[in-house]
């Protein structure tokens, strides 16, 4: 059971108002200032400038199983607030105030930790923000603190989780998602479920496509079409035996075939309804929303992600609100949106305010947003893209490690939607995100080897290895890999899972 911070008045901080300057605090592109204070005669001051998001830290000495609370006194544009090394939930918060504000978040600490860091920056092109009065509450570590220094670097090392509370997600710490080819054969061959290897943790069987009217259906493949294809029967046994032992199989609704536009209330209701009927028919854990080509566009004049108005967003938004209302907490919700369809909204969001942009441009956006407490996995496809700028500002194109870090390290960062700082859309915890690849040369473009691919992994996990890319974060609990497909890398004897335990250890 936790300690509670109740009489752990003390606030274990160093120097928290600045008054002896930055002592006891690490710090980039950050000054110490006699005024604006919130208190007393110190405060500091933040100036970010390209990557570098001007942030002050400071590691604290703390107990195992406790609670902490932490607060600060900010005034500016975009300030956030976190700690990281928790050993459970690493906490964020943020504002954009034109005066003095107070920040607050809580965290408690796992079972082995005895050091957490607290930190404060600022945002990408935005002007000098003030911090003063920085306090951490909560049962004093055994260890004193460490040294710390002040540093002037241009880079940042903040992990920025995201404000999302994700669902407790029954996955291991480290998964491997794949698509299985369940209504289809394209030349990669057949593999009944029940012999999908046990490497893979999220089976999704693909594709449920659509009937009409927002109806949806999954019709397996034929004995005609799918050599070798299980009986209903034998299919349902296999379904089961996976589950039995403690994987998710989720039955998968679109693809690059499909089409599902839900421009009704009453097609929501349907759509809730037939995917209700397969996955009881079939007994599964769940869905993933693999909605392509057109099947999601943004109307003329819906700007804001955060309250979008287009009906066949607002209308998939509540049916899979309504898909785990009805299955509760175990519900299964994943999503493999393109590139295309996420990180191009850091430039382009919809048909534009001259309705001159393609209206598909991070469409998917508002989705991730609405559901973000509720999404287990998402899987963007890192295939199949044209250029893609990153949050340096740079274009990134297929073919190497580069395009998977600084596509994920957007999703783990959060980014202006349209370059619009007063719409950001937040971080994803790194226990809702999985890379997605394909599995081999013949699955989809943007293929890499398995070396290139443990580049990526080092880099976003232990910040080594990244090439000309300065991550935002270490997030070693970054969920894992998500590939197209099971059947592409069982044609190409397994590399891809091989590689994937071999790296993580399962």
């Amino acid at each position: 059971m936790a300690q509670p911070a109740t009489g752990a008045t003390a606030n274990l901080a160093a120097n928290p108002g600045f008054e002896s300057g930055l002592s006891g605090w690490t710090c980039s592109a950050v000054a110490a200032v006699a005024s604006p204070t919130h208190s007393g005669s110190g405060a500091a001051a933040g100036t970010p400038a390209g990557q570098n998001f001007a942030q002050c830290s400071q590691q604290i000495s703390v107990q195992p199983n406790s609670q902490y609370t932490l607060t600060a006194w900010v005034q500016g544009s975009y300030v956030y607030l976190g700690a990281t090394g928790t050993g459970t939930t690493d906490p964020q918060t943020w504002t954009s105030s034109s005066g003095w504000q107070q920040l607050s978040t809580s965290f408690t600490t796992g079972a082995s930790t005895t050091t957490v860091t607290i930190y404060v920056h600022g945002w990408y092109g935005q002007p000098t923000y003030y911090l003063d009065d920085v306090a951490l509450t909560g049962p004093a570590g055994n260890q004193p603190p460490p040294t710390t220094t002040t540093t002037t670097t241009t880079t940042t090392t903040t992990t920025t989780t995201g404000p999302t509370t994700p669902p407790p997600s029954g996955l291991p710490t480290h998964a491997l998602v794949g698509y299985l080819h369940s209504s289809f054969a394209n030349g990669s061959g057949y593999e009944p479920i029940a012999s999908v290897p046990a490497a893979w943790t999220v089976i999704d069987l693909a594709f449920a496509d659509s009937a009409g009217n927002g109806n949806v259906v999954f019709n397996r493949c034929s004995a005609s079409e799918c050599a070798g294809v299980e009986s209903d029967a034998d299919f349902l046994a296999g379904i089961k035996a996976q589950q039995a032992k403690g994987k998710k199989v989720v039955i998968s609704i679109g693809g690059a075939a499909g089409e599902v536009k839900l421009t009704s209330a009453a097609q929501a209701t349907n759509f809730v309804t037939s995917v209700s009927a397969i996955i009881d028919r079939w007994g599964l854990d769940g869905v993933d929303i693999d909605f392509e080509n057109q099947s999601l566009s943004l109307q003329a004049g819906d700007s804001d992600f955060r309250s979008p108005t287009t009906p066949v967003v607002v209308n998939l938004i509540s049916a899979l609100k309504q898909l785990k209302a009805r299955y509760g907490a175990k519900f299964v919700l994943t999503m493999a949106p393109e590139t295309f369809f996420v990180q191009l909204g850091y430039q382009f969001y919809g048909p534009g305010p001259n309705n001159a942009q393609d209206p598909r441009a991070g469409a998917f956006l508002p989705v991730i947003y609405a559901l973000r407490d509720s999404l287990t996995l998402l899987t963007v496809q890192d295939y199949n893209s044209g250029p893609i700028m990153g949050l340096d500002n740079q274009y990134h194109q297929m073919g190497g490690a580069d395009f998977h870090i600084a596509m994920t390290d957007m999703l783990l960062t959060g980014f202006p939607v349209a370059g619009n700082t007063s719409r950001m859309f937040p971080a994803l915890s790194p226990g809702q995100v999985a890379i997605g690849v394909p599995a081999n040369q013949n699955a989809g473009n943007g293929w890499i080897p398995t070396g290139a691919l443990d580049q990526a992994l080092d880099c976003l996990t232990k910040g080594s290895n990244c090439g000309g890319y300065a991550v935002h974060g270490r997030h070693p609990d970054l969920r894992g890999l998500m590939t197209w497909s099971v059947n592409w890398d069982k044609f190409n004897n397994w590399e891809f899972a091989t590689n994937f335990t071999s790296y993580f250890g399962g």
